[in-house]
């Protein structure tokens, strides 16, 4: 976003504005420090419940973060909206991200773990990232899932998907799967242009379940449906660790395994 912040010394109260990045402030031990997360910060559930709440991530409460003197708020360009955020400079530091590859993750990462000098901490998670990635990598050669194409719905009325340019697009290439569209960021679609592999439908932001699987196979007959978990595609907090596992498991779900 062109600013630069400058802090005098490690923060002692930062306040976090989204819920990917408010569980690696948990993972990198940051207990007594943060003081403020947004009501969508539901992990770890101990800070959910005891931290103080700030309001959304697009509708924070300016005054709630002003009244907890915060040192440093941390916050995310696609998440946050930038009238919050310039309120906020007037507050605090604001020290934001811009996520769209795993790259970019890990120097999220790097650059909080820096900021809030938990630097052993942030490389020793980064390095355990990179090595569950490469390990995923390893394990999709010769399956025949690879190449296969999927829709990753987020919303329901209107339907939408995760399109080119997003986290999301990125980790269904890391599952070896092509986005079956090609259509920028989160857009609406019509079912009709579409005969894709796969359709997943993600737990967040909108909470698909059981029950709205047989609709989509009547919209796509010839598509796989699967349920996903939306963290695992979204979070590019910690939870990148445990991602892969995940979805080595979701591909032997589907049917692809290495005894095909």
């Amino acid at each position: 976003m062109n600013f630069t912040i400058r802090l005098g010394a490690s923060p002692s109260r930062i306040v976090s504005l989204v819920p990917s990045q408010t569980q690696l402030l948990h993972h990198l031990e940051l207990e007594d420090e943060v003081v403020g997360i947004t009501k969508f910060c539901i992990q770890p559930d101990g800070w959910f419940r005891s931290k103080t709440r700030v309001g959304g991530t697009k509708s924070i409460d300016i005054e709630k973060v002003k009244a907890l003197k915060p040192d440093l708020i941390i916050g995310n360009k696609e998440e946050n909206s930038i009238e919050d955020i310039e309120a906020l400079k007037g507050i605090a530091p604001v020290w934001m991200s811009d996520i769209y590859t795993l790259d970019d993750s890990l120097e999220m990462i790097r650059s909080i773990s820096a900021v809030t000098d938990k630097h052993e901490i942030g490389n020793n998670l980064i390095g355990r990232i990179t090595n569950a990635f490469n390990d995923l990598e390893h394990y999709l050669v010769g399956l025949e899932m690879r190449g296969k194409t999927a829709l990753y719905y987020i919303w329901k009325e209107p339907y939408m998907v995760s399109g080119k340019s997003t986290f999301v697009d990125e980790m269904l290439s890391k599952c070896g799967l092509k986005n079956a569209t090609s259509i920028e960021r989160y857009p609406e679609i019509d079912a009709a242009d579409y005969q894709p592999d796969f359709v997943f439908l993600s737990s967040e932001p909108f909470p698909f379940k059981e029950e709205h699987i047989a609709d989509f196979q009547l919209e796509f007959p010839n598509s796989k449906i699967v349920l996903v978990d939306g963290e695992m595609f979204s979070w590019y907090g910690s939870k990148l660790e445990v991602a892969p596992s995940y979805f080595k498991k979701m591909i032997e779900s589907i049917g692809f395994n290495h005894e095909h």
